[in-house]
């Protein structure tokens, strides 16, 4: 027995040493760009979560909302009081409004409040919810999305969620997760729920 507890302490004092050897070499500060990607759920529920533990640090955040509709919004209702600006595009699923004029808009009017945003030194963490979508469907330019966040304030965390990203904005960032499903409960006829899906 005192061997393999022997054994497990040098594995372990091995393992201290290369991550103190990490965290010693980790010394930059500055806001990053995370981006949540891949087919599989919990890319937007993983940058709420981000939020959530900002706030309790006392940092401020705002939240831009692309291809959301009107339903109620349950991390509007929690966050929102609690000063995390929200704007939401409310035209919902681009498969359902088929009009890619009017979506058009409805993008390019939810992406002036998302540059305020972009800009506003005030905002410790921005978070551009299934923008995209917007990319791929070319409602909204990809270098003018890029420029934007290179020229952001240096402490402001971005994240950036949905499906497909586009391999630059996968470049730029600083952390990217792939998100890849393995099961999913709607796959087996189970509806999306309030409180758990949306």
């Amino acid at each position: 027995m005192t061997d393999k507890n022997e054994m497990h302490q040098k594995r372990q004092q091995r393992l201290k040493e290369a991550v103190d050897e990490r965290i010693s070499k980790a010394n930059e500060q500055r806001g990053i760009l995370i981006v949540n990607t891949g087919n599989g759920k919990g890319k937007t529920t993983a940058a709420f979560g981000t939020l959530t533990r900002a706030l309790g640090h006392n940092k401020k955040g705002g939240v831009v909302q692309f291809i959301k509709g009107l339903w109620e919004n349950g991390e509007k209702n929690l966050l929102e009081p609690l000063g995390v600006e929200f704007h939401v595009m409310a035209t919902g699923f681009t498969w359902e409004t088929q009009d890619k004029a009017s979506d058009t808009l409805a993008c390019q009017e939810v992406w002036r409040k998302a540059k305020q945003m972009l800009a506003n030194s005030q905002l410790d963490l921005v978070i551009l919810d299934e923008i995209t979508y917007m990319i791929t469907y070319g409602y909204l330019d990809l270098e003018e999305l890029l420029i934007a966040l290179k020229n952001r304030p240096n402490h402001q965390t971005v994240i950036i969620t949905g499906r497909a990203c586009h391999r630059d904005i996968i470049e730029l960032a600083d952390t990217v997760t792939e998100m890849r499903p393995i099961k999913h409960a709607f796959d087996a006829g189970i509806k999306a729920q309030k409180g758990i899906d949306w």
